[in-house]
Parts: structure tokens; C-alpha cells; sequence
């Protein structure tokens, strides 16, 4: 596949934010209230476009989930781009709800895709233990456990988790997609404030793979599972059912990484080969 723009076209990127509380995710629906849709409809609005555009993202989140470094693209007619680029920002502004915002749009390098270019997603999951429950400024954002949470447990147990994986115990699997991610960071820290903070970076993410980890690593916190057990059920490569999926409010991506423009496209064809580990069959899908 080749992510060259059609000719008379331009490639947009567009850097954002959201609060999930309020939208079914991001992906867009007919009946339910998204970011997808909600972006598309302020675009076409805006530029006062005939036909709808159609936006690729770096990840489509969950309902309920935050962004705070989403990345998109959207593909423009030359003309269109010319005549608006300047003042898109501004009036998308005005456009939007307050839920959801662009604070860039640029005409992005040459291979760049939104998706498939991006190197790495970087996930924040907070959580609150402390015994009167969470700050009523952030119950929106921070999950709270109602046990005493040990956080160098929790990162003696995340350890096991590192490196490529099939993540199949911890993914909700969908047809034709591979489970398999190379997980780069997952480490937690408690702030100042009590707040424990999962820091959470991959090159991709699978359906619940986050909020899973997350779910499995307050068990081990709260002292209801050894520190081996996480290992454990990632080894055995099948969906676990004591592995418990997080509430979505206290995630929020926080960043999506992309190389050098000179890398972009290659990093785009690497992205949508299939994924298989040593000796294992190959399974249809990417990322």
C-alpha cells in the first residue's frame, strides 16, 4: 500500500484533545455522539464542503476514554486547503463543542499517515487510593481503588509485561486482527497529591489492552495476586477472565510518537505487514 496523495490534493494533520465522558469513543456511528463525527461535522461545516471528508487516526479510542496528544489526518482538495488553512483553526473554535478541540492543523509531510506512520502511543491510567475517595475536580479522570495500592509492586510485576508479546490474555480479540504488541513502557508513580499515575507506551494497542494491564496490576497492588501473576497470564496467551478491564475515565493518551519525515512512509508499509512472533503462525492484521 502507498500513503501518496491523490494529485490535487493536500494532507492535513490535525493535533487534538478531548474529554471521553461525554462521546460513545471515537469512531464514528450513526445514532451515537463521537469525536469522529462531531470533528467531520465541524470540518464540512467550516469549509463548507459538499461531500462529507473522512478522518484516519493515530488511535481510536474507547467510549469514555481521554486524548490529550491525538493525532488525525484529513485529505483536501488544493484549493480548499488554500483557501482555508489559515483560518481553520479559528473557526473550528467556534464550531466545536467545548468537549473536544484542534490546537494545530498542518499540511503534513510527504508518507505521513496518521496511523500507520506512528512509532509509538503513550497512555496515562490514574488512579486514587486514598480512603476518603477521589478529588471531586478529577473524578472525571481518576479511577478510584478501594485498597491500599503497594506501587513498587505494581512495577516489579510490570516488568514481566516488556517486550514483544502475543497480548491475546489481555485484548479483546477481534476477527482478523493479530494480538501480538511490543509493550515499551509501563511503569507507575505516585504523585505528590496520592495520585498513582500508569504510564503506558507502545507501538500499538489492541482492543482493552491498557485498561487489562491496568485491571490485572491493581490486583497485584492491592496484594490479591502475587507479583508473578500478570507474567502468568500473559504466558498463557488466552483471554483470562480474571483479569479484570478497568472503568475508561482514568485513561487519557497523552502522546503519539512518529520518526523523521524521511521515515514516515516506510514506517507506514512496516506498520501493515503481519505480525507474527518466532515461530508462530502468521496471523492476518496489523499493528
Amino acid at each position: 500500500m502507498s500513503d501518496e496523495v491523490e494529485p490535487g490534493r493536500v494532507r492535513v494533520r490535525l493535533d487534538l484533545s478531548y474529554d471521553g465522558k461525554d462521546f460513545s469513543g471515537w469512531a464514528k456511528q450513526s445514532t451515537r455522539r463521537t469525536v469522529q463525527g462531531e470533528l467531520e461535522s465541524a470540518l464540512r461545516t467550516v469549509m463548507r464542503l459538499d461531500a462529507p471528508v473522512e478522518l484516519t487516526v493515530a488511535g481510536r479510542t474507547d467510549a469514555g476514554v481521554h486524548a490529550r496528544g491525538q493525532v488525525a489526518h484529513v485529505d483536501l482538495a488544493e484549493e480548499v486547503w488554500a483557501e482555508h488553512h489559515d483560518k481553520l483553526l479559528r473557526r473550528l473554535a467556534g464550531r466545536l463543542p467545548h468537549d473536544v478541540r484542534v490546537w494545530k492543523v498542518a499540511e503534513a509531510p510527504a508518507g505521513f499517515n496518521a496511523r500507520f506512520s506512528a512509532v509509538w502511543r503513550r497512555y496515562a491510567y490514574r488512579v486514587g487510593d486514598h480512603r476518603g475517595g477521589v478529588d471531586p475536580l478529577r473524578r472525571g479522570h481518576v479511577l478510584w481503588h478501594q485498597w491500599p495500592l503497594d506501587v513498587a509492586a505494581m512495577n516489579e510485576a510490570s516488568k514481566a509485561l516488556l517486550g514483544e508479546h502475543d497480548f491475546a490474555a489481555y485484548c479483546r480479540k477481534r476477527e482478523g486482527a493479530t494480538t501480538i504488541r511490543t509493550l515499551q513502557q509501563l511503569s507507575w508513580e505516585r504523585a505528590e497529591d496520592g495520585v498513582i499515575t500508569a504510564t503506558v507506551r507502545a507501538d500499538a494497542f489492541c482492543h482493552n489492552m491498557v485498561r487489562s494491564l491496568v485491571g490485572a496490576l491493581l490486583h497485584v497492588g492491592d496484594g490479591h495476586r502475587p507479583v508473578d501473576w500478570p507474567g502468568k497470564v500473559l504466558a498463557a496467551a488466552v483471554r483470562d477472565s480474571s483479569v479484570h478491564v478497568v472503568r475508561p475515565h482514568g485513561l487519557t493518551l497523552e502522546e503519539v510518537g512518529y520518526p523523521a519525515d524521511e521515515l514516515l512512509a516506510e514506517r507506514s508499509r512496516q506498520a501493515r505487514n503481519l505480525r507474527t512472533l518466532p515461530g508462530a503462525a502468521q496471523t492476518p492484521g496489523c499493528c
